[in-house]
């Protein structure tokens, strides 16, 4: 029974696992520094590693991680909102309000939950590695289910701050400003200001393995300088945009467009085809000399053991 049980786990594992040439020779990706050409292909197979293990894990776990982090993002709201209302009259309040944004990033990236631009560059690079149709389906499968997860978890978190009785009137208003600021944004400016958001989130991706104890520094400056720069972001901007929809200020179309679909495209553009493509770009030739070195050495194993013989 128990041959039985492991075997059909071994079945099930294996319609989500990604296809490697690591997979194909029993071997795990190689994160050493020591034993890689050079320092930016340690950090791009170290997010590759993590990236194949986030494209394999089972769909509902991915589903409410999702949701937690969409409900953990109403934090950025919650926060900066707060903050407009404390600090309207205080010098430098514009500072310290957008600091407010970065508190949901802070909880949804230390707590592991699933943030779909943090998946936009994590997941894509064992694709990049391996461009199967199999990997492909395993990319868009975690994109769907995450995203799905952090609008469903936004929508939650922005019912919840219209119609519980938490807040008070100086509070929800800001809100609604809040969301008003961002939907004052053209489709194109849209999408033109979640290239960038995308872009610095998959930069902030990129640095985490050289981080270490100063991770959650790292969060916190690259997550404010998005707030700063007033970008647009597809999950945060939903907890903004749809208490605007439950506030009856919109109506739920305006939440697909302007706002959504532009940004998703330009977080997507942002974090994937223009980053990813370019750090998996300025690594392909180590990757080259890596496995012409592992084939040189094979080939020098195999002459000595003919020798041998």
């Amino acid at each position: 029974m128990k041959e039985i049980g492991e075997e059909k786990i071994g079945e099930q594992n294996g319609d989500h696992e990604v296809e490697s040439e690591e997979k194909r020779r029993g071997k795990k990706i190689e994160v050493d520094e020591d034993r890689l050409p050079s320092r930016a292909m340690a950090i791009h197979e170290h997010i590759r590693q993590d990236g194949e293990k986030e494209l394999e894990r089972d769909a509902m776990a991915l589903l409410w991680s999702a949701i937690a982090a969409g409900l953990s993002m109403g934090a950025s709201l919650l926060a900066k909102g707060i903050f407009h209302v404390h600090l309207a009259d205080v010098p430098g309040g514009f500072l310290l309000e957008n600091l407010g944004y970065t508190f949901g990033f802070v909880i949804v990236i230390m707590a592991r939950q699933q943030l779909f631009t943090e998946n936009t560059v994590t997941a894509v690079l064992p694709v990049m590695h391996s461009p199967t149709s199999g990997n492909a389906v395993l990319l868009l499968r975690l994109w769907s289910v995450v995203l799905l997860g952090n609008l469903i978890g936004t929508g939650v978190a922005a019912w919840a701050f219209e119609y519980m009785p938490i807040f008070d009137e100086a509070t929800r208003d800001a809100f609604v400003k809040i969301g008003m600021d961002v939907m004052k944004n053209t489709p194109a400016e849209m999408f033109a200001n979640a290239i960038i958001s995308g872009w610095i989130i998959a930069t902030m991706v990129w640095m985490f393995p050289s981080a270490g104890s100063a991770k959650i520094v790292v969060i916190i400056l690259m997550t404010w300088l998005i707030a700063l720069a007033d970008t647009t972001h597809i999950v945060v901007g939903s907890v903004e945009v749809l208490y605007l929809v439950f506030s009856g200020t919109l109506h739920w179309s305006h939440f697909l467009w302007p706002f959504a679909l532009p940004t998703l495209a330009g977080n997507i553009c942002g974090g994937t085809f223009i980053f990813a493509l370019l750090s998996h770009a300025q690594i392909r030739n180590d990757m080259s000399n890596k496995r012409k070195a592992e084939l040189k050495a094979r080939e020098d194993n195999e002459k000595s053991a003919k020798k041998m013989d």
